[in-house]
């Protein structure tokens, strides 16, 4: 292959341990992608050009002295939210437009033990609030098979610069679909992990119990690499779970005979699903039975609730999260204010994008005396009915399958004076993170417009390996994550 960005991790692995290629030369492939390709796309907030070389030609010395790890050499990017001592990390945000962080987030320091290159930071929807990376200060990212859409959010730059080989692979976080959803949109494979399986230490909060950390990547062996990389308890997390960790990239290619796969009553029922959509969903589950696993029904009965509980129970963690940018302590400070009170209002107002403001102001609003138990209570109740579904769907079923979104990708700006519709379109995702489980999403099919979908799957807590097994037969028996979209227009 002689365009090196093009190749999967564990391609490039190989040739690096072979000294068939470099780092130094991958990397500049991926460096000459970037400057191809992002302008058009916008996928990239920060390139770290000069530190990613440096960074590759420490790899090629480690290799040539073959003190190789998982990652040595392998060029991957960072979702913007994901703190890197010395590099930017802006949320997307203007109130955080220069902030230089001090350290590495835990999942940082664990990709640069693994030997990985970071290359640079990824555009999102500020602070993760959205599902299309078109609210982000530094404008919208766009999706390479179609520039005049969306690429999902709030992870939309992860997901595009892997399918554009803008990089081999990326991290994102997942807070109630943001690796699932742009990962469908885009035709690339995305992996939240279960809630505490890996480290929140340095990622910047938006709802902390539901936030998580997860790797974007070109098909499942990858993934299972950047997941085996990052996973494992941090005593820094309070949340973190204190839980050996499996080689994930060990899964088994035999046949699914053992396994039983859940189909959700409520979600077949779901109003607004694209025929599209429909279609791939059911080609998937017929392929999955094809592969030896057995499909059975099952019912999560308080899914109508989940999308009202995550928009209460999201928006109120993060107003008490984003109190903490006031001008005050660091990022961006309003200097026209005469008084102390103007400067937290003007500070805030002109550093918040409206999408942020409003889930402030909603949560606010939630979390106030009077309405904290008819809200927040309430929806933390759901949360608890909903978690309890999922329990006792896996007694009957050993991963639920479901569409990622109901939807393949919309135009930019369709939905722009409509946030209630972009809401919905977490209407399959957002449960995962109610309820901790991990979620994947796998490419799947192509509307007519040829456009990707994505299949989820959900296992219980810690199932990542069963989800990444049933993932990896189903990708090794359809061609799905071999296509790639056509870059030559964009520029």
């Amino acid at each position: 292959m002689n365009k090196l960005h093009e190749m999967t991790i564990h391609q490039a692995r190989t040739l690096l341990e072979k000294k068939e290629i470099s780092s130094e030369d991958l990397t500049r492939s991926v460096l000459a992608q970037i400057d191809r390709v992002n302008p058009g796309l916008n996928a990239y907030i920060t390139v770290s050009g000069d530190d990613a070389m440096a960074q590759a030609r420490q790899a090629d010395q480690a290799i040539s002295r073959g003190e190789t790890a998982p990652l040595t050499g392998i060029p991957l990017a960072i979702k913007d939210l994901i703190c890197t001592k010395g590099v930017r990390t802006t949320c997307g945000s203007k109130i955080l437009e220069n902030f230089i962080p001090p350290y590495d987030a835990a999942v940082i320091k664990k990709l640069r033990q693994a030997g990985a290159v970071v290359v640079g930071k990824l555009n999102m929807d500020e602070f993760a609030m959205g599902s299309s990376t078109e609210h982000s200060a530094f404008g919208p990212t766009r999706n390479p098979w179609d520039p005049t859409r969306i690429p999902g959010g709030s992870s939309g730059g992860s997901a595009v610069a892997v399918a554009a080989d803008m990089c081999l692979g990326a991290l994102g976080s997942d807070t109630g679909g943001s690796i699932r959803q742009p990962a469908a949109h885009c035709g690339v494979v995305g992996l939240k992990p279960t809630y505490g399986r890996v480290s929140r230490f340095g990622l910047v909060a938006f709802a902390s119990s539901l936030d998580q950390i997860g790797p974007l990547a070109k098909n499942v062996t990858d993934c299972a690499l950047l997941l085996n990389a990052v996973a494992g308890y941090d005593p820094a997390d309070s949340t973190s779970v204190p839980r050996s960790v499996p080689d994930y990239a060990g899964f088994s290619s035999s046949d699914l005979k053992d396994l039983t796969i859940g189909i959700p009553r409520e979600y077949q029922s779901t109003g607004g699903m694209d025929p599209d959509v429909s279609r791939a969903m059911t080609e998937a589950v017929r392929k999955i039975e094809d592969l030896g696993a057995s499909v059975v029904s099952v019912s999560l009965p308080h899914t109508a609730y989940a999308v009202a509980a995550y928009y209460v129970i999201a928006p109120s963690e993060a107003s008490s999260n984003l109190a903490r940018y006031d001008g005050v302590k660091y990022g961006r400070r309003d200097t026209d204010a005469e008084t102390l009170i103007d400067m937290y209002r003007q500070t805030r107002a002109k550093g918040f994008g409206p999408e942020v403001q409003r889930r402030i102001i909603i949560g606010t609003y939630a979390l106030s005396a009077g309405y904290y138990d008819a809200y927040y209570g309430k929806a933390s109740q759901v949360r608890t009915l909903i978690t309890d579904d999922f329990r006792k769907a896996f007694e009957r079923c050993d991963v639920i399958a479901s569409p990622v979104t109901p939807t393949p990708a919309w135009k930019i700006g369709e939905m722009a004076d409509d946030p209630l519709s972009m809401y919905l379109s977490d209407i399959f995702t957002l449960s995962a993170n109610l309820a901790g489980v991990p979620g994947l999403s796998v490419p799947c099919g192509f509307s007519r417009d040829g456009l990707p979908i994505g299949l989820q799957l959900m296992g219980p807590h810690f199932a990542e390996d069963t989800l990444l097994k049933v993932a990896y037969n189903f990708e090794q028996a359809t061609d799905f994550h071999t296509k790639k979209p056509n870059l030559k227009d964009i520029s």
